[in-house]
């Protein structure tokens, strides 16, 4: 069998003179069979290339032909050109072609227009669906690997049935890029639509309904100090903020999570994106909440889904203090037993207030640096999980009483500045999420709260101010 593959520019005479040519072979002689690609003008170079640097060929014009080895396997024969196929056809067949120039064009105007057709019915498909656009910035980060699969999950995202994932790294390595998108093929997922790949920033969060925000300032130097990071780190979220503004859907929800800076991120994009509702670009916190959650589990030797409703607040990146007043635990061995359901208040339960003073507040600090020590990578696995808690949330709503905690825009909410991003507890209905007002304040906290506050001001102020000497 002598299985020919003749792919060529839809508009090119020289193709239509070999397609006919070609179709007659296949069609008088038994043992012959040709495969015919056809590609738009617009698409024709960039194909070329790709198939020339997987096949280890060089051929610059249309058409290529080559000859695929059925019987032995291995990558195809490269022929050439339309002239050493039709010397190929007249040494093996004794045949040739006298095809006029005027046929040649004819024929090359009607597969443009048949490639075109065909273009415009995928156009037309794909029109009929309406994925949802879920961006993810620096898409090599360890915490997106976590993060695609359990985008897929069924509870995640409301109800929309498919998803288109745009992979955005702008100092990501191409072919590592590629290697993801394979891996997200390799789900198998029903609601995975598309996965696309963006190296550049010219069209990010084009359409985007849902951005993942994840990049992490990177040091030129091992002693580049915390103001140049707060600089690169204000001018990266500043441009995201304009991009947002000029390209995003109306109704997207921005998620920033990572472990520097995240409050200032949440601030400089909302400064950068006066459309944006600010109730819609949050700041995670879920993922300290959990490891204060573990912490307290393993001071009560219970399971750390056992304990509920921790609050966290102020800088999630900085200042923060963990507040208990709402936590209560399930489940923890005690004089008073309940139902399944029974709570007792986590406060009740530890009595070792020194520890809880001190010791607690330091391990919640520096459990993301021991894990990465013990590990050597980053407590990726915890921050995926603390993204789609929220998300979660902000689809389903929480359950009765439930607390979760957000760096948001403050209001005026306990004596926090109005326009401060800062970490507070909230509880979500109805697609949205409003700041609980039943809370206790106590000199400590608000000491806190102020010590939290003044960090976060002064973060503000110096990326401002490096902002306007930027401009």
């Amino acid at each position: 069998m002598a299985k020919f593959v003749l792919a060529g520019k839809a508009d090119c005479p020289y193709f239509a003179k070999a397609e006919i040519l070609a179709d007659f072979l296949q069609r008088n002689l038994p043992n012959f069979s040709v495969h015919k690609i056809r590609k738009h003008p617009k698409d024709w170079q960039c194909w070329l290339e790709n198939t020339c640097e997987q096949n280890g060929w060089r051929h610059e014009a249309s058409p290529v032909v080559w000859r695929e080895l059925v019987d032995r396997g291995g990558r195809g024969l490269l022929l050439g050109g339309f002239s050493d196929f039709l010397e190929h056809v007249q040494g093996y067949y004794d045949i040739t072609s006298d095809m006029s120039t005027a046929l040649m064009l004819e024929i090359a105007a009607e597969n443009q227009q048949a490639v075109e057709q065909c273009m415009r019915e995928e156009e037309d498909r794909r029109s009929l669906v309406q994925p949802k656009h879920i961006w993810i910035s620096s898409s090599l980060n360890l915490t997106s690997y976590h993060l695609i699969p359990l985008l897929c999950d069924p509870g995640v995202l409301g109800d929309s049935p498919v998803l288109w994932l745009h992979l955005l790294d702008v100092d990501g390595i191409a072919e590592a890029l590629e290697g993801l998108v394979m891996e997200a093929e390799d789900l198998a997922s029903p609601r995975i639509h598309r996965v696309s790949v963006h190296t550049r920033l010219d069209h990010a969060f084009l359409h985007a309904h849902v951005v993942i925000l994840l990049d992490e300032p990177m040091p030129d130097q091992e002693e580049e100090d915390e103001r140049a990071l707060l600089r690169k780190t204000a001018e990266r979220f500043q441009h995201y903020g304009q991009l947002l503004e000029a390209g995003a859907s109306k109704d997207v929800r921005v998620i920033v999570a990572g472990n520097s800076f995240v409050n200032l991120k949440v601030s400089v994009l909302l400064e950068n994106a006066p459309s944006l509702d600010s109730s819609r670009c949050v700041g995670i916190a879920t993922q300290m909440e959990n490891e204060a959650r573990a912490q307290i589990a393993r001071k009560l030797q219970v399971k750390s889904a056992d304990v509920r409703d921790v609050i966290v607040w102020g800088n999630v990146s900085g200042s923060f203090h963990i507040d208990l007043q709402r936590s209560k635990v399930f489940r923890c061995e005690s004089a008073i037993w309940g139902p399944p359901g029974f709570s007792l208040p986590v406060s009740e339960m530890i009595y070792d207030r020194k520890w809880l003073e001190s010791d607690f507040l330091n391990f919640v600090g520096e459990q993301r640096t021991t894990v990465t020590g013990k590990t050597q990578r980053t407590a990726a696995m915890s921050a995926a999980n603390g993204i789609v808690a929220v998300l979660k949330a902000w689809d389903s709503d929480s359950a009765p009483g439930e607390v979760h905690s957000l760096c948001v825009l403050s209001t005026g909410q306990f004596a926090i500045p109005a326009g401060l991003v800062f970490s507070m507890p909230v509880s979500f209905q109805r697609g949205s999420w409003a700041v609980l007002p039943d809370i206790t304040i106590s000199e400590e906290l608000q000491s806190n709260l102020q010590a939290a506050t003044n960090q976060l001001l002064a973060e503000k102020s110096m990326a401002s101010e490096l902002l306007s000497g930027q401009s």
